[in-house]
Formats: C-alpha cells, structure tokens, sequence
C-alpha cells in the first residue's frame, strides 16, 4: 500500500523552527515529486512547497519564501520541510503528497497519494 507518513510537528513559538518528515513506503520516491501542502483552521488547503523528481527544482508559495526549505533523501525514502523564523500564520496540518513524473518541474495538482498530516501550531 502506498503511504506517506509525516513527522515533526509540534508546538513551537514564533521565530522558532521545526523540520517536517515525510516518510515514503509502497511506490519508489525517485520517481514522484513531492509537495508539502498545509490547510489552517478556518481556511482552504494550500500548497506550500514541492520539489520535483529529479532533485533540480523547488517551489515555494510567496509566504514561506526564504523561511522554508524542502529536500529530499531517495536513500532514505524521505523529503523534508526545514521551516525556520516560523510565524502564527504558519499554524496548520501540514501534508505531504506524491505526483508521479515532474521530472522538470513541479506543482501543486494531481497529487495521487497523500498522507494524513502533522499538526504545527506556532504560538507564544
């Protein structure tokens, strides 16, 4: 069965940072970009960041532009959000989702497998 499975949110206070795993199983990493979407109390789903298949582009929503940095470890099945100087506009679940291809690019549609989040409040 294809899973993704994601690690490290938490309670964090503003300007503080925190790393969000994103643990693939059942489907080959190295041929699937990766974006991280986030969805905060109240509001629509959005996508923050992705990276695609073959390590050579990244994207990043307008918000978390220079805040947040995605990655990923084929070896290890893993993508990564690295998310400093967070803010209280940051609190959300956050979700990682796989797209088959995107070789060149990558973005935020037809994501065909998703996990079921990491919760990241960032609160004083």
């Amino acid at each position: 069965q294809e899973q993704l499975v994601e690690s490290g949110g938490g309670l964090v206070q503003p300007g503080g940072s925190l790393r969000l795993s994103c643990v693939v199983s059942g489907f080959s990493l190295d041929h699937y970009a990766i974006s991280w979407f986030r969805q905060a109390p109240g509001k629509e789903r959005e996508g923050v960041a992705c990276i695609n298949t073959r390590d050579t582009y990244t994207n990043y929503v307008d918000d978390v532009q220079g805040r947040f940095t995605i990655s990923r470890d084929t070896a290890k099945n893993t993508v990564y959000l690295q998310m400093d100087s967070l803010k209280p506009e940051d609190t959300g679940v956050y979700y990682c989702a796989a797209e088959l291809g995107m070789y060149y690019l990558c973005d935020y549609d037809g994501m065909e497998y998703w996990g079921k989040g990491t919760l990241v409040t960032v609160s004083s």
